[in-house]
């Protein structure tokens, strides 16, 4: 269980005005999910730490799945989802963090998007989301680089306190006896890094700044595709990955 400090840090989460950002975010996560889930129909989806909704939102409008649950720790976060009026949405409750209230095999699919990162227990919460459903897609932001360590205070002011890179979140996954079907890496598109850098961070916006920003998600892009997926990952922000439960449990020796 979550401790009350953590809980009501959590619970001022969505009162700001971020809420251009956040949509922001979400439509690019949410298209992540819906490209690694092609070929899977599921009807019942459950998304854990569903923020304010702002993924469902996009997963609703374009009919991801006829039934969509979400468990979010911030009452804040299920007050806003509830203020959408989904057509789809069935049910969206507050839970602790960790113990999901439902029977063993309820969903079809869980998503757990830019969750795992602020996650004290993460191998807890795995089991917990591969008793309830067959499929789990989770999405993490890559933000491990090369003297991470010395930044430490920034990453803690998102409540980022895990690091994970495309292969140490596979290790992950498959040492809990996920199995993996679909993975993507993806960089952060030009729309979001102008919006962070102008709007957000209020600098001058110059046509020099904006040409920066395009050519270097071009340069990278096209990087990527001539070296292959080393190289893509390298360059990603984002990893996503659909996994399938087993029978494989962790054992040690």
């Amino acid at each position: 269980m979550l401790s009350e400090e953590v809980k009501t840090a959590y619970d001022n989460f969505y009162t700001n005005s971020d809420v251009a950002w956040r949509m922001l975010g979400a439509k690019y996560k949410a298209k992540n999910i819906v490209d690694v889930c092609k070929g899977l129909k599921p009807k019942k989806v459950l998304e854990v730490g569903a923020g304010d909704g702002s993924i469902l939102h996009f997963l609703n409008e374009w009919h991801f799945a006829p039934e969509l649950y979400a468990l979010e720790i911030a009452q804040s976060g299920v007050d806003i989802i509830m203020d959408r009026n989904l057509a789809s949405l069935k049910e969206a409750q507050t839970f602790d963090g960790y113990k999901i209230p439902y029977e063993d095999d309820t969903f079809d699919l869980i998503i757990l998007a830019h969750v795992l990162e602020h996650v004290e227990h993460e191998r807890i919460l795995i089991r917990e989301l591969k008793r309830v459903a067959k499929y789990i897609v989770v999405e993490v932001p890559k933000d491990y680089r090369f003297g991470v360590d010395e930044r430490m205070k920034h990453f803690l002011d998102y409540g980022h306190i895990n690091m994970y890179t495309p292969t140490s979140l596979r290790f992950l996954l498959q040492s809990e006896g996920l199995e993996i079907l679909e993975d993507k890496v993806s960089m952060t598109a030009p729309e979001t890094v102008k919006f962070n850098e102008f709007v957000n961070r209020k600098a001058p916006k110059t046509f020099a700044k904006n040409l920066k920003i395009e050519l270097e998600y071009r340069v990278k892009k096209t990087l990527g595709n001539l070296f292959g997926k080393k190289k893509q990952e390298q360059f990603a922000n984002a990893y996503t990955v659909l996994t399938k439960k087993s029978d494989h449990n962790l054992q040690i020796f």
